[in-house]
């Protein structure tokens, strides 16, 4: 009975279905063209000057919110400001704008804009170890990875880099697979040439835990513990870096082989692999995009100057400070910022080094309108968020609410001089690119100097600027 109910039930659903089919089908219309012009699905991001029903910014609005910033004495006498539209170029503020400034490290900008046009996002960098001059002989060759480190580092780190650690283990069951157990080690840092320190670098970047010496083998960027071992974790502190980070790494290495079971006889030799000797074990840096992201979040100046040294080789100039340096000129030249850049290391921290308020802004405009590019926009620091436009994270940590999640931006100074380039996103959903910078601040003044840049830039994203 059951069955048969159920059959029942079936047949009638059916016949029911059936008869309502045809006039559910006349109901759904197949896609065809439409005969008159769809509506433009508008702008995603910003405002377009000009476009029909937008409030954008007006050069008066943009001058009213900058009024009680630009003139700050805390500043000092040489200040160039360039505020433009970012959709359309539009420039709405300007002052010294193509003057040039020392830029600190928003010369960043420029080695990854380079970096990323020559090499790509997705390049990596290779440390290998390659067999030496005799059979009992192996040779570490830098192969100027800035993120390599000697051990694991916390997990939480990002991205995770290559580790001496890992390349250790490879090499180690190399060997073996070979039937060696006993080795000499070298280490070999002749891809890059000329001195270690750049023009206008202070005597005491390296003791103040600014910047290592500049090497193409290196670990932690030359970051050391108390103790002076290599310091994994991506810690910022003022502790003195390595003076001869080559050494330091291939030390480190040699442990990590004995530790693997291999006797290393000695100690590491510096030496010159032979060209095409054979490749025993090697270790990959992450990716050119995420290496971007670590250098300008945290204005990592080793990775920078590795970075920048990387574009003279890929451009065929020496791997030097001055071949970077032309280099990444060169590069940026091509692509039509080149007005203002006068540069001698990739970093920043050279006081010799000049960039115009324009070009700063052309960079960002660049990273803005190409894709390979995009890593130095995502890159940015964001105001209260993250890098060293957080809390602590910088002299430009604490500039307002007003700025709050709405300004990302490259943060730069020295003793006296700062500057900040970037984008706002505005009230009325317009970007605007900017670019402030002060190289004349009155002693003392640095961190009011940086306060008041980050408040200029969180005008600019509160106002509207009508």
């Amino acid at each position: 009975m059951a069955l048969a109910v159920l059959c029942a039930f079936t047949i009638v659903a059916g016949l029911t279905v059936a008869r309502l089919l045809p006039r559910r089908l006349a109901l759904w219309r197949q896609p065809g063209v439409a005969a008159t012009r769809l509506a433009d699905p508008g702008q995603v991001l910003g405002v377009a000057t000009g476009a029909a029903g937008a409030r954008a910014a007006t050069s008066a609005g943009v001058a009213a919110a900058l009024a009680p910033y630009v003139g700050s004495p805390v500043l000092g006498r040489q200040v160039g400001i360039l505020v433009t539209d970012l959709v359309t170029g539009q420039v709405l503020y300007q002052r010294n704008a193509t003057s040039g400034f020392t830029p600190a490290s928003t010369a960043k900008l420029a080695t990854s804009v380079a970096a990323l046009d020559v090499l790509g996002p997705t390049a990596r960098f290779r440390t290998t170890v390659v067999t030496g001059a005799s059979p009992s002989d192996i040779v570490l060759v830098g192969g100027g990875d800035p993120t390599l480190a000697a051990g694991k580092p916390p997990s939480s780190d990002y991205p995770q880099p290559a580790t001496l650690l890992s390349l250790a283990a490879k090499t180690a069951r190399a060997l073996r697979a070979s039937g060696r157990s006993t080795v000499h080690l070298g280490y070999d840092t002749s891809l890059y040439t000329g001195p270690g320190l750049a023009t206008g670098w202070s005597p005491d970047y390296v003791t103040t835990g600014n910047v290592t010496v500049i090497t193409p083998l290196e670990v932690d960027q030359g970051r050391l513990t108390a103790t002076g071992a290599p310091e994994d974790a991506d810690v910022a502190d003022s502790l003195p870096r390595s003076t001869d980070p080559a050494l330091q790494a291939a030390t480190s290495f040699a442990a990590f082989l004995r530790a693997d079971g291999i006797t290393v006889d000695g100690a590491p030799a510096q030496v010159t692999a032979a060209a095409g000797a054979s490749v025993l074990a090697s270790v990959y840096s992450p990716p050119l995009a995420e290496i971007v992201q670590w250098m300008l979040e945290e204005s990592n100046n080793v990775i920078a100057e590795n970075v920048a040294r990387h574009v003279a080789i890929a451009t065929g100039r020496p791997a030097s400070f001055s071949g970077a340096a032309a280099a990444v000129q060169a590069v940026l030249s091509k692509l039509g910022v080149s007005s203002g850049i006068k540069l001698y290391d990739g970093s920043g921290l050279s006081v010799d080094d000049s960039i115009t308020p324009t070009d700063l802004v052309r960079l960002i405009a660049l990273a803005a309108s190409r894709p390979q590019l995009r890593a130095v926009l995502t890159s940015l620091p964001v105001a209260n968020f993250s890098g060293t436009l957080s809390a602590g994270g910088s002299v430009f940590g604490s500039g307002g609410r007003t700025s709050s999640g709405v300004v990302r931006a490259k943060t730069g100074n020295l003793s006296t001089a700062a500057a900040l380039a970037g984008i706002a996103y505005a009230k009325n959903g317009q970007l605007l690119s900017f670019a402030v910078m002060a190289d004349a601040i009155p002693a003392g003044n640095l961190v009011p100097a940086a306060t008041s840049m980050v408040s200029l830039a969180g005008a600019l994203a509160g106002c509207g600027c009508r």
